[in-house]
C-alpha cells in the first residue's frame, strides 16, 4: 500500500513536523486540530504560530478543525494529542475507519486505567487496523529547521513499517524500523521520567560526572522496568531508548527537562507546568510508572526519588545524596546478574 493521503490528528509541534515532512514528500496531508485560529493561519500564511512560529510549513498541507474530513479516504492516521485525550478523540471517528486505514501513534505516554501504551489503545479501539508507533530522539523544533535527526517506526506490520520509511524519510530525517512495538514504545513514554531528573541535576549545578551517572542508570532502570513488563531490553539501546533518553535529558528544549530545572530552581509544580504553556507527559507518566513499579516490587530508586520531589516536596539535593548510599549493585544486570555480586 503506497501512501497517497495522510490525516494527523493534533496542531501541536510533533504532530506539525510530521506533517510538514509528508506533505514535502508529495502526500496528501489534512491536519486537524481545535484551534481555528492556528488552523487559519497554517492554510493561509503556512505557519503553526502557536508552537512552531517563523517555521514556512509545505503550501499544500491543509488544517481543518473538521475531524472526520480528516479522517475520511486518508490510508494512514497519525494520532499526535496528548495521551489524556487520545481515547476520547480515536472513540469519535473509530467507527467510521475501514480496515485498510493504518494507525500510527507519536505520543509518548501512558494511559493509568489498565496501564495502556497508546497503541494498546489504539488496538482496543480499532482492532480491525494496523497499528504503528513513532519514537526516537525527535525534538521538534529542530526537525522543523531542517537539522539531521533519526526516528524509528515500530509495528508488528512488515507492510506498513515499509510504506512508513518510504513516506517519511527525507534528506534531514532517516527512519529505523523495529518489530518490538511495544518496547520501542515504552522507551518513548519512561524517558520523560528522567528527563525531568536531569533538570533537577541541572538546576542544582551539579558536574558532568553526575548527569553522565544519572543518564546511565536512567537507562538500567528503564531497562530493568522493560524487561519486567516483557518488553526487550536489547531494543534500549537504540534511537528510542538511549537515543531518546540522552537528548531528552541534555537539552533545554524537552518540555519535560524544563519542567524539571523550574521544580530544581525552587517552583512549584503547578507553576512550573503552567509557566510551560505545554504538556509535560514525564509529570503524569511518573505518577503511573511509581505504582506499577510498587506493585511489581521493581528497583527504581531515580523514580521513586523524583516522586518524592514532584508530589511530597522533598529537597532534590536530599534525594540526590540518597541516591550515593543504596545497596551495593552490579553495573549492567544482564551482564552480572545481582545474585552474583
Amino acid at each position: 500500500m503506497t501512501i497517497k493521503r495522510a490525516a494527523v490528528i493534533g496542531g501541536g509541534s510533533f504532530g506539525t513536523v510530521v506533517a510538514n515532512i509528508l506533505a514535502d514528500n508529495g502526500v496528501e496531508v489534512r491536519q486537524w486540530m481545535r484551534n481555528v485560529e492556528v488552523a487559519t493561519a497554517i492554510n493561509e500564511r503556512h505557519e503553526n504560530p502557536a508552537y512552531l512560529p517563523g517555521v514556512k510549513l509545505n503550501e499544500t498541507l491543509v488544517a481543518t478543525t473538521n475531524l472526520d474530513e480528516a479522517v475520511t479516504d486518508a490510508d494512514i492516521v497519525f494520532v499526535s494529542v496528548p495521551s489524556k485525550f487520545v481515547r476520547q478523540v480515536v472513540s469519535s471517528f473509530a467507527p467510521n475507519l475501514k480496515p485498510t486505514q493504518a494507525l500510527v501513534s507519536t505520543t509518548k505516554g501512558i494511559e493509568p486505567e489498565g496501564f495502556l501504551l497508546m497503541s494498546q489503545v489504539l488496538e482496543e479501539l480499532c482492532p480491525n487496523n494496523p497499528v504503528a508507533v513513532i519514537s526516537g530522539p525527535n525534538l521538534a523544533k529542530e526537525i522543523a529547521k531542517r537539522e539531521l535527526a533519526a526516528t524509528v517506526i515500530a509495528s508488528k506490520n512488515s507492510e506498513l513499517r515499509r510504506n512508513l520509511q518510504e513516506s517519511l524519510s527525507c534528506s534531514y530525517f532517516r527512519v529505523y524500523a523495529s518489530d518490538d512495538l511495544f518496547g520501542v514504545e515504552l522507551g518513548g513514554a519512561l524517558k520523560n521520567i528522567y528527563a525531568i531528573v536531569s533538570g533537577f541535576i541541572a538546576a542544582l549545578g551539579m558536574g558532568e560526572n553526575t548527569k553522565a551517572m544519572i543518564i546511565t542508570r536512567s537507562l538500567a532502570e528503564m531497562s530493568r522496568f522493560a524487561q519486567a513488563m516483557g518488553a526487550n531490553p536489547l531494543t534500549f539501546l537504540g534511537l528510542a531508548g538511549v537515543g531518546d533518553l540522552v537528548v531528552t535529558c541534555m537539552s533545554p528544549l524537552s518540555r519535560n527537562y524544563r519542567v524539571g530545572y523550574a521544580i530544581g530552581s525552587g517552583q512549584s509544580l503547578e507553576e512550573s507546568v503552567d509557566e510551560l504553556g505545554e504538556v509535560a507527559e514525564g509529570v503524569n507518566t511518573l505518577r503511573y510508572v511509581r505504582e506499577k513499579a510498587v506493585e511489581l516490587d521493581i528497583y527504581m530508586p531515580l523514580v521513586m526519588g523524583a516522586y518524592e520531589i514532584l508530589f511530597n516536596d522533598a529537597n532534590p539535593k536530599d534525594i540526590a545524596r540518597g541516591l550515593m548510599s543504596g545497596a551495593f549493585a552490579s553495573d549492567v544486570e544482564f551482564a552480572l546478574p545481582h545474585h552474583k555480586i
